[in-house]
């Protein structure tokens, strides 16, 4: 089954996405002192690893979860677009980095294996988690990104790939 993929980030689409990092970032912050502390870092780590997994979700081919992530990335970056171009009077030029990773057989297992452990998560408590929201948007809307803002998705693809590869057998 092949859904249509979109598979274009914009400005716009950076834009939302660093500002969800940053929402989340500056509600986080605990002062400069106590940062770096291993128990302060620990309060943000649900968020990166969600983040992440977005990041893992729009590098996802096709199937439903690659299609939600792609309409997903598509309403971020017109959200964005919308803000950039009516809220500063900016442009909106596409941002999509020039070689596009696609995850092997075995990423593609360990991103089922991820969503299962999120909705788990995301189960776990009544009521919706926003912050497992405003990860996985913000992680979609940055996974394509060139430049510094993708970076993690062109360093999180091929490690991926490798590893559920090995777990499962087919390296």
């Amino acid at each position: 089954m092949n859904f249509p993929t979109y598979g274009i980030v914009s400005l716009g689409g950076v834009t939302v996405g660093l500002s969800l990092l940053a929402w989340e970032v500056t509600r986080w912050w605990p002062g400069l002192k106590s940062a770096g502390k291993p128990k302060q870092l620990l309060k943000l780590a649900p968020f990166l690893i969600v983040w992440l997994y977005g990041m893992l979700l729009v590098l996802s081919a096709g199937g439903l979860l690659g299609a939600g992530a792609d309409w997903s990335l598509w309403g971020s970056s017109a959200i964005g677009d919308a803000a950039l171009a009516y809220g500063v009077g900016g442009g909106t030029p596409t941002v999509t980095r020039a070689s596009h990773l696609v995850l092997s057989d075995g990423g593609h297992a360990v991103v089922i294996i991820a969503t299962v452990a999120l909705i788990a998560l995301w189960t776990k408590r009544r009521g919706i988690n926003w912050m497992v929201v405003r990860a996985l948007l913000s992680g979609i809307s940055l996974g394509l990104a060139s430049g510094v803002a993708g970076a993690a998705g062109y360093v999180l693809s091929p490690v991926v790939s490798t590893a559920g590869d090995y777990v499962a057998g087919l390296l």
